[in-house]
């Protein structure tokens, strides 16, 4: 099983962009991202840290994507 890499907020945003989710508000840091079937989750934006691999999990499975496809999308 391979690991995460190390992920920036801006560059997770764009991914899951990438794959449809749209910005739906901020607020303070926290930027909450809508997909159109309904999944969503919150990318906390701060900036020169990577998110915590815990935390990029949680986000992936809000997003329902696994690894693989996270992996992928690089």
């Amino acid at each position: 099983m391979s690991k995460l890499p190390a992920v920036k907020p801006i560059e997770l945003v764009r991914l899951l962009e990438r794959i449809g989710f749209q910005r739906l508000r901020q607020k303070g840091s926290h930027l909450y991202l809508r997909h159109p079937d309904g999944r969503a989750t919150v990318v906390p934006m701060h900036r020169g840290h990577d998110l915590p691999p815990g935390l990029l999990r949680a986000i992936l499975q809000d997003a329902e994507l696994n690894r693989e496809q996270f992996l992928g999308l690089f």
